[in-house]
């Protein structure tokens, strides 16, 4: 009546992996659900070094929007100051997004660098 056939009523020395693969198909299973919803970091554009280089140092208390109305895709670069709370750097960002700007960069002290 067994899957052993043969009726001899013996012990059985081979190890049943049919619960095995189971668990295995179960685990793989979770793992492919599982790993694509793995939280991904903040899109961020990185700036372009300029094409000319000036040798003039922009003045720090200088605030400078650009508006380019050919542009199809509006970009816009924040850059905050390391002593200055970050609230107010996301009020920026919430206004650059009410005025409907595509994309959003942050500046930060390795990406003035040029690293």
């Amino acid at each position: 009546m067994g899957m052993g056939g043969g009726g001899t009523g013996g012990a059985v020395s081979e190890i049943n992996v049919t619960p095995l693969i189971d668990v295995l198909l179960v685990l793989l299973i979770i793992f492919m659900v599982i790993v694509p919803v793995t939280p991904h970091g903040l899109d961020t554009l990185i700036p372009q070094p300029p094409k000319t280089h000036d040798d003039s140092p922009p003045d720090p208390n200088t605030i400078v929007v650009q508006i380019f109305s050919t542009r199809q895709n509006k970009v816009m670069f924040v850059k905050g100051d390391p002593a200055l709370d970050f609230s107010k750097v996301s009020e920026v960002i919430d206004f650059g997004h009410q005025a409907g700007v595509d994309n959003i960069g942050l500046i930060t002290p390795r990406v003035e660098a040029g690293q």
